[in-house]
């Protein structure tokens, strides 16, 4: 069985196959996996298709799929434990978490807490790319990531805002980078060896990881995906088969269906009062979307199905495409995944959710 730390009784794991694979062939998908998860971890299980379109090596359930935006959750997770620490606080002002920055950031982000950061409040434009800048530019650039983000940072908070800090929500990649860019600052270590030791190994995430996945012309893990003209094209894994590594914060990070469940878990344990990586309270808050409709890395929505609270993420690199649903006042969650970016795999991926809904959720 496959259960968090510090879970409790183990349930046997159900298969969701069944339920997955007419949704895998209407949407014409290469690969689709699933999972519904309670504060006692792992509950179901699926994945059905290739690894590859066209290709025989079909995915396993503990295969690792590209998560997308939903890292931001883990990004803010990971500041979270920088507050209780008492390295941070909520209300740190960039100036103060970037003070070698705080000379040549426009004013307007002076004063910019770390709330409003990961409440995509504080004024960013939703371009993830500086002026005149391009991928390929950062793909040039021969600096480490960690470096990449202090530069960006940089770059990023000398440009005016798109709107008034803290005026109204405006989603933002910015926010993240350089959420993970503070972390690195605070912490002197890169994101990913952070997200490594406060989130990866306290929690047995060993399968996630950062970027595509799988090993060069290899078909060991799921290969990502574009259609166009009703024809998929595998990407193969590879440095560019992913955004730059310096985006990591925003959205890079890739692991198995299992140990996601279990980075959800722990959110859904704290939800519920449990001890966990961090005090029930700072679950509540980061699950709290105190200023608008998105809390620290969850989008916020009414439904009645959820006890009234549904917190909501989908992610895509446009290579993949994943979704994650968690309802923390009635203690469960869903995750579905797909190794293809664009509409028909949103469709799939959306259209698997409501029917785990449907099959775990009386009455839904």
């Amino acid at each position: 069985m496959d259960r968090p730390p510090g879970a409790g009784f183990e349930m046997p794991i159900e298969d969701l196959n069944p339920l997955l694979l007419p949704i895998l062939k209407k949407c014409d998908l290469p690969a689709l996996a699933a999972a519904w998860v309670t504060t006692d971890g792992l509950a179901a299980l699926g994945a059905v298709g290739v690894r590859k379109f066209g290709g025989r090596v079909r995915v396993t359930p503990h295969d690792r799929f590209h998560l997308g935006s939903n890292t931001k959750a883990m990004t803010a997770t990971l500041l979270a434990t920088l507050v209780e620490q008492g390295s941070l606080s909520w209300d740190t002002t960039l100036a103060s978490a970037l003070p070698d920055l705080a000379a040549d950031m426009h004013q307007a982000y002076r004063p910019v807490t770390l709330q409003q950061l990961l409440a995509h409040r504080a004024g960013f434009p939703a371009a993830t790319w500086p002026r005149g800048i391009t991928p390929r530019d950062v793909f040039s650039v021969l600096r480490g990531p960690r470096e990449q983000r202090h530069a960006y940072s940089r770059r990023v908070l000398r440009e005016p805002p798109e709107v008034p800090p803290g005026a109204r929500f405006l989603y933002a990649n910015r926010s993240y980078i350089v959420a993970g860019a503070i972390a690195e600052r605070i912490a002197d270590a890169p994101w990913e060896q952070l997200m490594r030791d406060r989130l990866f190994s306290p929690l047995g995430m060993a399968s996630a990881g950062f970027g595509a996945m799988g090993s060069p012309r290899k078909v060991d893990e799921p290969w990502q995906h574009t259609v166009a003209k009703g024809k998929h094209r595998p990407i193969g894994p590879g440095p560019r088969s992913d955004n730059p590594p310096f985006t990591g914060p925003a959205g890079r990070v890739h692991s198995s269906l299992p140990h996601w469940a279990r980075f959800v878990t722990a959110h859904l344990r704290g939800a519920q009062g449990l001890p966990g990586i961090l005090q029930p309270a700072t679950f509540h808050k980061l699950q709290s979307a105190a200023t608008g409709d998105y809390a620290f890395g969850w989008g916020a929505a009414h439904r009645p199905w959820a006890a009234g609270r549904l917190l909501a993420h989908a992610g895509s690199n446009t290579l993949s495409f994943a979704v994650a649903w968690m309802a923390p006042l009635r203690g469960f969650a869903l995750l579905v995944a797909s190794n293809q970016g664009g509409e028909a795999a949103a469709e799939g991926c959306g259209e698997a959710a409501r029917a785990l809904v449907q099959r775990f959720v009386p009455a839904s």
